[in-house]
């Protein structure tokens, strides 16, 4: 077998697809808060590879420093952290984004966040964090599927025609609370209202109990490339009030962003 496999059988993938540079990020990937140790079986079954294959792949990340064993048991090193460090070292939009995060945390007295499309899912990409008030975690980096979430809805609804029309030929609209939109055409008719409104509102339909809302923040040339949003307890405000006392100070806060990002585009 060659060190490098430039032939696949993912469907759709083009010629000149790695299959080894995948197969290894799925290695990587298998690693989570859920799983922080695998042995060796657990990968090999999490990412469908043989026992061989997946103990040189995780051989090669040891090697590298990515990851750690003490003979049976592997788990990531800090060192993977640097996978990433490139793409937010890279982007301005992070420190823009944090003073103001902040500003509106302390005035609102809740979460603040700001997320970036990546395939069907958000990224966050800054948090102010003020409490806990869903049952996971959210980091630099958490992802959640984007129909479901405030700032998810506000990057769909700032997509061009052609790529929100191949999103919802494939998106799995998974219904994650009983209030969830799992139709294509309640999707669109909601990203319609968004795009008209200029903020999204998504009540208790990635978790119950959790309000969210979202704003569009837009680069230099007006383009949707990240949105900010408030994540709230249900019981500590009603959706009367969110509309009242919170879309006014996260609107303002996606447009101050914006502005600022323009600014650092254009100098």
């Amino acid at each position: 077998m060659n060190d490098i496999e430039t032939t696949t059988d993912t469907p759709g993938a083009s010629p000149d697809f790695v299959q080894s540079l995948a197969r290894g990020l799925a290695v990587v990937k298998v690693f989570d808060a859920a799983h922080p140790q695998r042995s060796l079986s657990d990968v090999a079954k999490a990412t469908g590879l043989t026992r061989a294959t997946a103990r040189r792949f995780l051989l090669t990340l040891v090697e590298l420093g990515y990851v750690r064993t003490d003979g049976s048991r592997f788990r990531l090193t800090p060192r993977v952290l640097e996978l990433g460090y490139s793409y937010l070292s890279s982007l301005t939009l992070p420190d823009v984004a944090r003073p103001h995060l902040e500003a509106l945390a302390a005035s609102v007295h809740e979460s603040t966040s700001v997320s970036v499309l990546d395939g069907d899912d958000i990224v966050y990409v800054a948090r102010v964090p003020v409490s806990r008030i869903m049952t996971v975690s959210i980091t630099l980096g958490t992802r959640f599927p984007a129909h479901a979430t405030s700032m998810g809805r506000v990057l769909l609804a700032g997509l061009p025609a052609e790529d929100l029309d191949a999103y919802l030929s494939r998106a799995d609209l998974a219904g994650l609370t009983g209030r969830t939109i799992v139709t294509v055409a309640d999707l669109r008719a909601e990203l319609d209202t968004i795009r008209r409104n200029g903020f999204c509102i998504v009540d208790q339909e990635l978790e119950e109990g959790l309000r969210s809302l979202a704003a569009p923040v837009r680069d230099a040339s007006g383009t949707v490339v990240a949105a900010v949003n408030i994540s709230t307890h249900a019981a500590r405000y009603t959706l009367d009030t969110v509309r009242a006392d919170l879309v006014p100070a996260v609107v303002a806060t996606a447009s101050a962003i914006s502005t600022d990002l323009a600014n650092t585009q254009t100098h």
